[in-house]
C-alpha cells in the first residue's frame, strides 16, 4: 500500500518552492517497493548518451520514482526477446504526459542462441573501438565473450535508432540503452503490437501508399549513406497505416562496409519481390539504381 503525506503538510510542501514540492513528491513514494515482475525504473541509472535523442517525446516516463512492470513477451527471436513494459509513476494521473507509457524492451540473447551468425557480414568497416582482451574473448565465444557480444548489438541498436530518429526515419523513438537491453517505444494498440507489414491484407491503392512509404524510408537512409541490411515484410511494421522499421542492429555504411552495395541490392530484392507478389509492380534494379545515386550524390 502507498503511505501519505499528511494533507496539510502535503499543501505547506507543493505551495513552498519547486524543490519542497517534488521532495515531497518523493516522500509520498518513499514507501513504494517493486512487487513481482517489477522493478525501479532504469532511467536514472542511464548516462546521457544512454538516452535517446532530444527534443524527448513527452510521454517518456524520466522520474526517479517509476516503476517497470513487465507485462509479458511479444516476440521471441533467434537474437532477442522483445517484451513488453509498462513503466509508469505510482499514483499519479496516467493520463498526464510522462507519467505512463508502454515500452518494447528489446533484449539479447547470447552466441549459444545463433546470435550472430553472419555478424561479420555486417560489422566490417565500422569503427568499433575494442580492447583486445574483449576481441579475443568474442572469437573464443567465453561465456565472457557472448556478453560482449551482446552488449555490443544491443548498442549498435540503439544507436541505429538514434540515428534515424533524428534523419526523421520512421522508427520507434529509442528511449534508453543499458547493457543487453534497448528500452524502445511500442508500436501497437494497448497491448497488442502492430501487425507487420507480410501479415497486411490490404487494397492495391493501400499497398501502393504503403509501397511508397517503405521507399521513402530507403531513400531517407540512403541519403545518409545508410542501408538497413536486412528489410523485408516481416521487420516492417503497419500501424494506424504508417509504416514503421524495427529490427536495426545491422544497419549498415554502404560505401565503408565493402558488403555495403550487395545489402541494399538485397533489400531492394526483398521489398520489390514481396510488393510484385501482392500484384504490385516494384522494379527492383530500378529502385536499386535510384538508391545508389542517393548513396553517391
Amino acid at each position: 500500500m502507498l503511505s501519505s503525506l499528511d494533507d496539510s503538510a502535503a499543501r505547506r510542501a507543493a505551495s513552498a518552492t519547486p524543490l519542497a514540492a517534488a521532495f515531497a513528491h518523493d516522500l509520498a513514494f518513499a514507501d513504494v517497493e517493486p512487487g513481482e515482475d517489477q522493478r525501479w525504473s532504469t532511467w536514472p541509472a542511464t548516462q546521457p548518451s544512454e538516452r535517446g535523442p532530444l527534443p524527448r517525446p513527452d510521454w517518456v516516463v524520466t522520474s526517479a520514482a517509476a516503476i517497470d512492470t513487465e507485462l509479458g513477451i511479444v516476440k521471441t527471436g533467434k537474437e532477442a526477446d522483445l517484451w513488453l513494459i509498462e513503466r509508469a509513476v505510482p499514483g499519479a494521473p496516467p493520463e498526464v504526459p510522462g507519467n505512463r507509457t508502454l515500452l518494447a524492451a528489446k533484449r539479447y540473447r547470447g552466441t549459444e542462441h545463433r546470435m550472430f551468425h553472419r555478424s561479420a557480414v555486417y560489422t566490417e568497416g565500422r569503427a568499433a573501438p575494442r580492447r583486445s582482451r574483449d576481441v579475443r574473448a568474442v572469437q573464443r565465444s567465453s561465456s565472457y565473450g557472448r556478453e560482449v557480444a551482446r552488449t555490443e548489438w544491443a548498442y549498435a541498436e540503439f544507436a541505429a535508432l538514434s540515428r534515424l530518429a533524428e534523419l526523421g526515419a520512421a522508427v520507434p523513438y529509442p528511449v534508453q540503452v543499458g547493457e543487453t537491453e534497448v528500452l524502445m517505444e511500442f508500436i501497437g494498440e494497448g497491448r497488442v503490437a502492430a501487425p507487420r507489414l507480410a501479415q497486411v491484407r490490404a487494397s492495391r491503392d493501400e499497398l501502393r501508399d504503403l509501397f511508397h512509404q517503405v521507399v521513402d524510408f530507403m531513400h531517407t537512409l540512403a541519403f545518409a549513406g545508410l542501408a538497413h541490411g536486412d528489410l523485408s515484410p516481416y521487420n516492417l511494421l503497419v500501424h494506424r497505416e504508417r509504416v514503421v522499421a524495427i529490427d536495426l542492429p545491422q544497419v549498415v555504411d554502404v560505401v565503408a562496409n565493402p558488403n555495403g552495395f550487395d545489402l541494399l541490392h538485397r533489400d531492394c530484392v526483398n521489398v520489390c519481390d514481396w510488393f510484385t507478389r501482392q500484384r504490385l509492380e516494384c522494379d527492383a534494379e530500378d529502385l536499386f539504381a535510384q538508391l545508389v545515386g542517393d548513396v553517391t550524390g
